[in-house]
């Protein structure tokens, strides 16, 4: 691998180590009367809320710094330091109000990251299919920032902070120093090219196929959210999995990414097409979620493996569909506005998606109260295996194979 293969590789280990430190074990920390900060579900599922609502708002601005005015590189590096002290602040806060203030203005910088890590490392890969060989090492990060966090759960260090923001605002400013190190990756120069990028990223809602694949991305990603939201409490509470082993068992979805994306994702592409690839990812959902549905009505001892081992299809899904729309989008999108389009597919599953998906999820959560009730858990994870079949169907009835689409989306600007 040559030296920018890995310089990206180690972008995206840290990117999602940075994520991966908080993000699925946030939710139970924070609704944990006696060990947490003993706040509601609904407040919680407003904190969740926020990345999604900052992903609605700051990646075309990003995008269009990233395409327009300032070198990519630069801007990363400048993101994750405000991020990294942003995070550690948050440590600290242990009530509600303070924390989603602080959390707000941490997600308002990392949101545009998300994008342009992606669009960073398609502008020096030659073949989109390499990809996964780079995205992958962001599994990778994810995965061992569980594996940190539980080790630092074992130990007992800094135990008047919220451990998980402490440990992902330190990687984040290791981050944002190893950005001055990426491959430079200027702003467009075209002066044809059209000033305002993320408005040549929407008209390639132009074509029909890339509108549907837009929408089926967005709805899936609204379910998503039942996975990184209450599914530690859910092994936690039913499945009697100890709290702070819960980093641990959820990694068995992102192992499932790492051979996915390393050994699957390439041998896919190639013998199958971007539709087969998208509509394998988008068939996984359901699967997963009709294992966790069906848990309350085994005893736990054989319950328990199948739905551990049932979180690898997490990571079929999320190789398959997310990681494969990326592809996607890189491939139809003109190269001027790579990071604007990039932030498009980030607004509507990362944004839109995810911040209306939060706020269902709470919502459910609300409605049949599971942890009182743990039959109701089948009744929760029902509504998304529905949504998520319905998705599977509309894709493989409808979307187009997208290699012969290509011209046809970018013939849209004109």
């Amino acid at each position: 691998m040559s030296s920018i293969r890995w310089r990206l590789s180690a972008m995206m280990f840290l990117q999602y180590a940075i994520w991966g430190a908080w993000a699925p074990v946030l939710w139970p920390y924070m609704t944990d009367v006696k060990k947490g900060l003993g706040m509601s579900d609904p407040q919680a599922a407003l904190i969740f809320s926020l990345l999604p609502l900052a992903c609605i708002l700051a990646p075309f601005p990003g995008g269009q710094i990233a395409d327009r005015w300032v070198s990519t590189e630069k801007f990363l590096a400048a993101a994750h330091l405000l991020g990294g002290i942003f995070l550690i602040w948050a440590s600290h806060m242990t009530v509600f109000g303070p924390l989603l203030a602080v959390f707000a203005v941490y997600t308002l910088v990392f949101a545009p990251t998300l994008a342009l890590t992606n669009s960073l490392a398609f502008h020096h890969l030659s073949d989109e299919k390499d990809f996964g060989i780079i995205r992958v090492f962001g599994t990778i990060g994810w995965i061992c920032a569980g594996l940190a966090l539980t080790l630092w759960r074992g130990k007992g260090f800094m135990p008047d902070v919220t451990d998980c923001l402490m440990l992902a605002g330190i990687v984040s400013i290791v981050m944002a120093v190893f950005c001055l190190t990426l491959p430079h990756t200027p702003p467009a120069k075209d002066e044809a090219a059209d000033p305002l990028a993320f408005r040549e990223a929407f008209v390639l809602l132009k074509n029909p196929n890339f509108l549907l694949f837009m929408v089926i991305a967005f709805i899936v990603t609204t379910e998503l959210q039942f996975y990184y939201g209450p599914t530690g409490t859910f092994l936690e509470k039913l499945l009697e999995i100890p709290n702070a082993k819960i980093p641990m068992t959820m990694a068995v979805g992102q192992a499932g990414e790492v051979i996915a994306m390393a050994f699957l994702l390439r041998w896919v592409l190639k013998r199958w097409g971007v539709r087969r690839a998208l509509a394998l990812g988008v068939i996984a959902w359901p699967l997963r979620y009709f294992v966790f549905a069906a848990a309350p009505f085994g005893a736990v001892e054989v319950m328990r493996p199948l739905v551990v081992a049932s979180l690898a299809l997490h990571g079929l899904g999320y190789t398959f569909f997310f990681v494969v729309s990326q592809i996607y989008v890189d491939m139809v999108a003109p190269k001027d506005i790579r990071a604007s389009a990039q932030s498009l597919l980030t607004l509507a599953t990362l944004g839109i998606g995810n911040y209306l998906g939060t706020l269902f999820t709470g919502w459910i959560m609300s409605v049949f109260n599971p942890v009182d009730n743990p039959a109701k858990w089948t009744h929760v994870f029902l509504v998304p295996c529905a949504l998520t079949v319905a998705c599977a169907l509309a894709f493989l009835l409808f979307f187009k194979d997208p290699e012969k689409e290509t011209g046809r989306v970018q013939k849209a600007r004109a």
